[in-house]
């Protein structure tokens, strides 16, 4: 009896310590200032966007990661909410970022971001994104790309 109590309580304290480690990260991301909450989905499946507007198919909302995307310097660091990493899982650098377009979420994607959010399709060294934001936040980061410094090339559609 005693040994359950003990082990229950080892399981309570190993949760409760892991639950404190997770929100310690989300703040020591948060610490610097700048951030903000911003959906990723890699490489979209080829034809989806142009089938959509044409009035095909519609994106699903597969392949959506949570995160928060912190500005350092130069570049946006991108921190998956869920994650107990303090590294960023990918750095996208401001003279590397091409935006193709924006849109709004449609089907399933809609259930699977945040509520207020808009889809920025963008192109970072050759591989396709999608970043999904507040239009806040969206502003932001627009802002933050054209005012690159004199000589950067910066493509904003």
């Amino acid at each position: 009896m005693i040994l359950a109590f003990q082990v229950g309580g080892s399981v309570i304290a190993a949760a409760l310590l892991g639950l404190f480690v997770f929100g310690l990260r989300r703040r020591l991301i948060q610490r610097p200032g700048g951030t903000f909450d911003c959906s990723l989905r890699l490489a979209p499946p080829e034809g989806t966007e142009q089938a959509a507007l044409a009035g095909g198919t519609v994106p699903s909302g597969k392949g959506w990661v949570y995160g928060v995307a912190r500005y350092s310097g130069d570049r946006v660091e991108w921190f998956r909410v869920f994650s107990y990493s303090p590294r960023p899982r990918r750095v996208l650098d401001r003279p590397a970022i091409e935006v193709l377009g924006r849109r709004e979420p449609r089907g399933q994607e809609e259930l699977a971001l945040l509520s207020d959010a808009v889809i920025l399709s963008c192109a970072h060294r050759g591989m396709q994104l999608e970043l999904a934001m507040s239009d806040d936040a969206l502003t932001g980061f627009l802002a933050w790309l054209e005012a690159a410094p004199p000589g950067q090339r910066v493509n904003v559609a």
